[in-house]
């Protein structure tokens, strides 16, 4: 499914070497380890926002190292979440659907616009955030907003699911219930997800095997219960 072969990158201050893992179809990997570690710009990579200065990113066999960001099929939730503040939640959730990428199959515009209503509708209530389709973002708790920008990766059926620590910024209660409805998430849709955290409980819980980074390398890779 997801191949990373020799991947380096290099800033003044930052660097990633040499990095070469993969991600089985279907598969939960947590990418684990302290801020600063490198995570949240090998994401970047793998959905083509930054260029490597070696290596290759592999997608269902497609080497997509060079391949512009909308045309790589990879649904990615950013730690600021990145909703349009003025659109709504149901325009936030539908936007990727009207890109010439993931627009639904149609013989027409009305069966497109149905197509749209009805996956929309149907992540939303999956989401239990049906109720908030009217509001904009500026009106939802941190939880519900994080729903949003799960509901818009995922409308769209992508090839890759990226989560950089969706529940970082919630109260452990909030944080609990959204990690359980990621789990029951994947578990229905099985879209290959990588999810980057630093909790140990977060870890153990949503991972099928996880990858430690530490200064811009991947030190180990293996089961939760082995790291």
């Amino acid at each position: 499914m997801l191949k990373v072969d020799n991947l380096s990158i290099s800033y003044p201050e930052f660097y990633l070497e040499s990095l070469s893992f993969e991600v089985d179809d279907g598969e939960y990997f947590v990418l684990f380890g302290p801020t600063g570690s490198g995570k949240t710009v090998l994401f970047e990579l793998i959905a083509g926002l930054r260029r490597p200065m070696t290596g290759e990113i592999h997608i269902n066999g497609r080497n997509l190292t060079r391949t512009d960001p909308a045309y790589r099929r990879v649904g990615y939730v950013p730690q600021d979440l990145a909703l349009i503040p003025f659109k709504t939640v149901w325009q936030n959730v539908a936007f990727g659907l009207y890109s010439k990428t993931f627009r639904p199959a149609a013989e027409n515009r009305r069966q497109e616009t149905e197509e749209i209503a009805r996956r929309v509708s149907e992540i939303l209530e999956k989401l239990k955030i049906g109720h908030l389709a009217k509001r904009l973002p500026a009106h939802l708790s941190g939880g519900e907003k994080q729903r949003v920008a799960l509901g818009r990766a995922l409308v769209v059926r992508p090839d890759i699911m990226l989560l950089d620590e969706p529940l970082s910024a919630l109260d452990e209660g909030t944080g609990n219930d959204l990690m359980r409805e990621i789990k029951a998430l994947h578990r229905q849709f099985g879209t290959t997800t990588l999810h980057i955290c630093h909790r140990r409980e977060e870890m153990r819980y949503l991972a099928d095997r996880v990858a430690v980074m530490r200064d811009g390398a991947i030190v180990r890779t293996g089961y939760p219960e082995e790291v």
